[in-house]
Parts: C-alpha cells; structure tokens; sequence
C-alpha cells in the first residue's frame, strides 16, 4: 500500500516541490541554500557566532546587552532565504506538512539542552488569533519535537492574556513594553511545569520579547529551568 501512495503522491522538497527520494526534506539545491545554525552559537539565543567551538561559553551582542530571562537557547535556521520561507508559510501558509522536518532540524540543536526532566512548552496564541489561523504554529512544533525528543510536551502549560498588535516594524524596547505580563501560568494546567526543566519552542526569535514574557511566566510557575529553541533567528546584516 505504502509502494502505491509513493507513486501516486512521490516525496517532494518541502521547500520547492522537486522530486526528493525522501518524504520531508529538502531537495539538494534547497539544502545547500538554507542557512543552518551550526558551529560555534550564542549559547543565550543560538545565533551563529565567528570563531571555533571550542566548548567555552559565548554570548552574542545584543544577550549580553539584554537581560534573558531563560537560561540557554538555540535555533535551527537563519531567518533568511529560504528558512524565512519555511518560517512564513508554516505561520500563515497553513503549511503544517513543515512541522515534522523542522522540529527534527531543532531537535539536532536543541539535543543538548534536554534533561532527564525536560518538559516542552509552546509559546501561547491568544484565543481569538487561534480561532482566526485555526492553528498556533509553536504548538504544531512542540508537539512534534516531544516526539523526535522523547519528551512530554504540555501544549496549554501557559496561556497569553490579551492579543497584542503585530510587532513587525515595531521597536525592541516596545515589543517588550507591549508583553511583558502577557503571558501566564494556566491556572489549572501549568503544575506540571513545577520543579522542572521547560523547553520553550516558538517558530522565530526576533528581539526575544515573546520568548522572555513566556520564560517569565514558566518560571513563575516554578520551573528549575528555562531554556528556549527556536526554529529561525533574526540575525542582522553582517
């Protein structure tokens, strides 16, 4: 059966649609086109950073200006090209079929944060913009990376109080004006973030504003730890 629906529907790049021999993955031009994170990175946010990886830690610029209220991060992709490409269509794309691939590319950088006690949190989306996309990409994610992981993924842990407006275009110091607070323990569901390691997902760190009112809020429900994994990162022009 599984010979007959190749036939009829055969693997395609999840970025092009050209013929792939493998189901979920990317063709060879795309693969060498995407900017995957690797090597020496942010150990705070998971940027790609110059040097060599020589097992010290190091922090980028703008972690070590702006205070992090987690405790180690990574990212799977630059948000350029066609990792910006991935990211958009699975936030406004409806492009669900991208969740599998991807959450394996932030499993391979997100291995080394996992503890014996890790548990795994999406970023929340207020209701009424659930209701409207009919679907919160970070808990598509989450869900996913709970299974390339093996960890519990607890996709209502948190809950995000008020719909903020878009924040594109909008200043750093204003994201976090704007959701700090925002987001919250569920008041019923979020026990079981207590005394645990909680590994925050979201699809794309910009100036780390969501990401921080989320740790906040894990935090305040007595998590041991708070680390964050992304699937791309804004990364400035160099």
């Amino acid at each position: 059966m599984q010979s007959v629906v190749r036939a009829i529907y055969p693997p395609q790049c999840v970025a092009c649609e050209t013929l792939t021999e493998a189901e979920h993955g990317l063709c060879g031009p795309c693969w060498a086109q995407t900017a995957f994170i690797s090597g020496l990175v942010c150990d705070t946010c998971g940027a790609l950073q110059m040097g060599t990886d020589e097992g010290e830690r190091v922090q980028c610029d703008e972690c070590m200006t702006i205070a992090r209220p987690w405790d180690q991060g990574r990212a799977a992709l630059e948000y350029k090209g066609i990792g910006r490409r991935l990211v958009l269509g699975l936030k406004h794309g409806d492009r669900l079929d991208l969740t599998w691939p991807a959450a394996g590319w932030m499993a391979v950088r997100a291995a080394a944060l996992v503890k014996e006690n890790t548990v795994i949190v999406p970023v929340p989306l207020h209701w009424s913009r659930l209701v409207k996309r009919r679907y919160n990409q970070a808990a598509a994610l989450a869900v996913d990376l709970g299974k390339h992981l093996k960890r519990p993924v607890f996709v209502d842990a948190l809950v995000r109080l008020e719909r903020t407006k878009p924040l594109d275009g909008v200043g750093r110091a204003a994201r976090f004006d704007m959701l700090s607070g925002k987001i919250q323990p569920h008041p019923k569901r979020s026990a079981a973030l207590r005394d645990k390691s909680v590994l925050i997902v979201d699809d794309v760190m910009t100036s780390g504003a969501t990401l921080a009112a989320a740790a906040e809020a894990a935090r305040m429900a007595g998590a041991a730890n708070v680390s964050i994994v992304t699937l791309a990162r804004v990364v400035k022009d160099t």
